[in-house]
């Protein structure tokens, strides 16, 4: 298992200079990084009241689920904010293939002294638990019934995490901190958008001190997002381009919450986009290639359709009806 995290945060940082946020609030932070910090992202851009709910998490210890539609950088958001208070940061994705096991441990043969013998192997839960770690589970509307209820009892800010395969209660390091990410708000798939998602126990989402949304930018933050990670596109012929990209990405969008397409272009595949256009020098072939292969036949026409309003031209046939 991972080794031992002996730290705890020994400055504080102003939001504001930090973040770029109007507040007056300062968080606590470490001053040196380790291996399980993430890297920072200097163009990274800074939603308000994400980041206000996030940095609230870190600095009083609240539980804290950021929900919102995929693809807008919720789990990012996280990771870009401890990696500025060099948080150790762990993520973790409660697909289906996530069991209760795989959070708590299991017993494992281990050689001692020449000989095999059985040892129980703590998982990722009670490890994060004793450690000053932000740990993050994402998809946590996705997560099975079993997994919940272990991930219940740790929601509890004081909370101990009783290890019944040792026999050991667990209280948590005065650092550890919880976070999760979702599409819903465990209410369960009610648009019809997100297949495989639950509904999340009412006693459980009551556990999370805040609840904040992240969903699609407006076309100016978006481009700002873009075009920081694009420089060789802020000049006026690039941001034309850019902005006819997150039209056609807000015209998916509506399409896909009205149940038209079912497909839909977020914040990351637009950056996709931009990204490709660059390496082909050819923004119908990048859009192609970034968006268009992943979508359904029949919906295929309707899609080239939002791009020609956007960008005034038609996809050429050949993009549209691959041949194969």
């Amino acid at each position: 298992m991972i080794p031992n995290l002996d730290l705890q945060p020994d400055i504080k940082i102003s939001v504001k200079q930090t973040f770029g946020i109007d507040s007056d609030m300062e968080v606590n932070a470490f001053s040196k990084k380790n291996e399980y910090v993430p890297e920072i992202d200097k163009t990274y851009k800074f939603d308000r009241d994400t980041t206000l709910a996030i940095i609230s998490g870190f600095s009083f210890n609240k539980r804290v689920l950021v929900q919102g539609y995929h693809g807008t950088g919720k789990s990012t958001h996280i990771e870009q904010i401890a990696a500025r208070l060099n948080w150790p940061c762990i993520r973790v994705n409660l697909d289906s293939h996530i069991s209760r096991i795989d959070l708590i441990g299991k017993d494992a043969i281990v050689l001692k002294d020449g000989k095999q013998v059985t040892e129980f192997k703590e998982g990722i839960l009670p490890w994060s638990i004793q450690n000053p770690v932000a740990l993050v589970f994402d998809e946590y509307d996705a997560g099975r019934p079993d997994v919940m209820f272990v991930i219940q009892r740790v929601l509890e800010s004081e909370g101990s995490f009783t290890l019944l395969d040792k026999n050991k209660v667990i209280r948590q390091n005065k650092f550890f901190r919880l976070f999760a990410t979702s599409n819903t708000v465990g209410l369960g798939d009610t648009t019809g958008l997100y297949h495989g998602t639950q509904q999340i126990n009412q006693g459980q989402m009551d556990r999370w001190n805040i609840v904040t949304t992240l969903n699609y930018l407006s076309l100016e933050r978006e481009m700002d997002v873009i075009l920081a990670k694009n420089k060789k596109l802020d000049n006026p012929k690039g941001k034309e381009k850019i902005a006819n990209m997150i039209k056609v990405a807000s015209l998916t969008r509506k399409g896909f919450i009205a149940g038209d397409i079912s497909t839909v272009m977020s914040p990351r595949t637009v950056l996709h986009w931009a990204d490709n256009a660059e390496i082909f020098k050819d923004t119908g072939y990048a859009f192609r290639v970034t968006f268009l292969n992943k979508c359904d036949d029949m919906e295929k026409n309707t899609i080239a359709e939002y791009y020609q309003r956007c960008f005034g031209e038609d996809l050429p046939e050949s993009l549209i009806n691959i041949q194969i």
